[in-house]
């Protein structure tokens, strides 16, 4: 499992509420991709904007964010987005109460 870290400028000076209503122009696109197992959406008070995205494989990842992708963020923002990965270890979930591990090369949400 592998999780994403995705950050990327938002115009300056908008409100939370402007970037949650630009967020909420994406969900259906994340719904409709099977492979996304999960997307958490961020807002930092640093003009910064993102999500934390988890996938079954880096190459999932790397497909959802290829190279249109990319350009249409930097279109909107006037800069590339940073993006980061990291090998998905261990979830605590306490609104579930359930504890969930990775092996390195597990690649099936299990619950």
């Amino acid at each position: 499992m592998i999780v994403e870290f995705v950050r990327f400028r938002h115009p300056k000076g908008w409100s939370r509420e402007q970037v949650l209503a630009e967020a909420r122009t994406t969900v259906t696109k994340w719904q409709a991709n099977e492979k996304l197992i999960r997307k958490h959406y961020i807002i930092g008070d640093d003009d910064m904007a993102g999500a934390f995205y988890i996938w079954p494989s880096r190459e999932d990842a790397e497909q959802a964010h290829d190279a249109a992708w990319r350009d249409g963020v930097m279109k909107r923002s006037g800069a590339p987005p940073t993006i980061t990965y990291f090998d998905l270890q261990m979830i605590v979930d306490n609104a579930d109460g359930s504890v969930r591990e990775f092996a390195a090369d597990q690649t099936q949400w299990k619950t």
